[in-house]
């Protein structure tokens, strides 16, 4: 994870920096989390930068939670108990039914097969938390940017992170 995205190439046009300066002031006024603070969505090859409240980032940007479908947690749990692979899965069929746990394991292995940009539940996570670590610390208040991977790259959305520019130190020596 990169310290200044304002270093990015992706960010150097005149339009994207006065828009990305307004959104950093307005970003240092704040002083508690909630569901409205700015996600940046930059797609490079168009350089278009989409600003997302968080509240609804996981609807604009789903991250990949197949291997945290409940079937499937209840199946690893049952494992580390001790059953066999064959009892584990009778038991999860008894409490989910077949098919359910059926679909779970379809949209895992889908999953598997088309990986995506990398752009999982636990990165996810990772990243409100961040953010809110970084909303909750003293001093200037940096806003993410998800680099989002180019179509049919095998490569992950990258997050960065946006920090105000320092501002100047002004000497009173003569």
């Amino acid at each position: 994870m990169a310290d200044n995205a304002l270093q990015s190439s992706a960010l150097e046009t005149p339009r994207l920096r006065q828009r990305l300066d307004r959104l950093l002031a307005q970003q240092q006024r704040e002083k508690l989390w909630h569901g409205e603070l700015p996600v940046l969505l930059l797609e490079r090859c168009w350089l278009r930068l989409e600003v997302v409240p968080v509240r609804r980032l996981a609807q604009v940007l789903p991250p990949d939670a197949s291997p945290e479908a409940p079937e499937l947690v209840r199946f690893r749990e049952l494992r580390r108990q001790g059953l066999t692979a064959e009892l584990a899965q009778e038991r999860c069929w008894e409490e989910f039914g077949r098919e359910a746990c059926s679909r779970a394991l379809r949209r895992f292995w889908r999953a598997q097969d088309q990986p995506g940009p990398g752009w999982t539940l636990e990165r996810y996570l990772l990243l409100l938390d961040l953010y809110r670590r970084h909303l909750q610390t003293p001093g200037p208040r940096p806003l993410p940017l998800l680099v989002l991977a180019r179509a049919g790259s095998a490569e992950p959305h990258r997050l960065e992170w946006c920090w105000p520019a320092a501002t100047a130190m002004r000497h009173t020596c003569p």
